[in-house]
């Protein structure tokens, strides 16, 4: 029997793994949506501006956009959610890719600045985790307890503020350490979702240190064993993990997954949208247009699976296409 050095089977191995983490990607995509075809005579500039979440899918779309059309030139800037509503108004971008809805106050101000509010066209699904270090084994938390632990106000309805490890059943070495917080700050659509979601809308706690971007939050998780944080699941490394949630006390821990999310069973599922300056009766630029029907065809799914999120069922991306039409 003919023997193979290590290094091929490990060559093997690699190969095998990118295969299967194709195939998972793949999976995730509704076998109805079609594929891309593209038309003629697009090119120029295309600019997002908005939230930091989306960023890495944008990206890949925008990779994936180009091999269409090389002479598209596209720019991502990616500081936060609350950054794409003036960045439309203003028309430094085309496209607000956001990780929250607008609010009633940006709405009203893109209104009073157009005479109609902007479009919104959901792209994807996300799972909001909550990450803890790789080696800690906390087996889940309740909605609630979330909130006791980042919030002072604890709107929730949990009896008590949770500051130290053992409060939720860890002991030997996590008896009486602290528990450190990492989130996103205010320009961000995931710490607004957040706050909202998970917090009863209620004022996070001044310990959490807010920290610019979604991989930040979870690169410092990953480095201190007593750190807690949340960020969008795209994110997630070997170093954390993301915990399972329940709603309430007495309902079983669910974990982030896209069935979870999809189903309504992981409590912190939410859409990630764009929003685009579309007036009544009138198209999108072409630019636009055709950017958003790759975003929502095959290929876009293949990207937004990669990122680490959830692709739209068809029937849903469909009606989401409806409105760009």
């Amino acid at each position: 029997m003919r023997k193979f050095p290590i290094r091929w089977w490990i060559g093997i191995g690699i190969v095998l793994a990118g295969i299967s983490a194709a195939l998972a990607q793949i999976s995730l995509i509704d076998p109805d949506t079609p594929h891309y075809e593209p038309v003629s005579g697009i090119g120029g500039n295309l600019s997002f501006v908005g939230s930091d979440t989306m960023n890495n899918q944008i990206a890949l779309m925008g990779e994936g956009f180009k091999r269409f059309y090389p002479n598209v030139s596209i720019q991502v800037e990616g500081k936060g959610s609350s950054t794409a509503p003036p960045a439309l108004i203003h028309g430094t971008a085309q496209i607000g890719p956001m990780s929250r809805p607008m609010k009633a106050d940006e709405i009203a101000a893109f209104e009073k600045r157009f005479g109609y509010k902007p479009t919104r066209v959901i792209l994807a699904v996300d799972t909001l985790a909550v990450y803890v270090h790789k080696d800690n084994p906390l087996k889940g938390l309740t909605l609630d307890q979330v909130d006791a632990i980042f919030s002072g106000t604890r709107n929730c309805g949990y009896p008590e503020p949770i500051h130290t490890w053992d409060r939720l059943g860890l002991q030997g070495p996590w008896a009486g350490r602290a528990i450190r917080l990492y989130g996103r700050n205010a320009a961000s659509g995931t710490y607004g979702y957040f706050k909202e979601h998970a917090l009863c809308k209620g004022d996070f706690k001044d310990s959490v240190k807010e920290l610019p971007g979604s991989a930040t939050v979870v690169q410092s998780v990953a480095a201190d064993l007593y750190g807690i944080g949340y960020s969008g699941i795209g994110y997630k490394t070997s170093g954390v993990r993301a915990l399972p949630l329940a709603r309430k006390k007495g309902e079983p821990f669910v974990p982030p997954s896209p069935e979870t999310a999809l189903s309504g069973r992981y409590p912190l599922a939410r859409p990630l949208q764009v929003y685009v300056n579309k007036a009544p009766g009138r198209p999108l630029p072409p630019l636009v247009r055709e950017f958003l029907r790759y975003a929502l065809s095959w290929e876009g799914a293949e990207a937004t699976a990669k990122a680490g999120y959830i692709p739209l069922p068809w029937k849903i991306a469909q009606r989401e296409l409806a409105k760009i039409q």
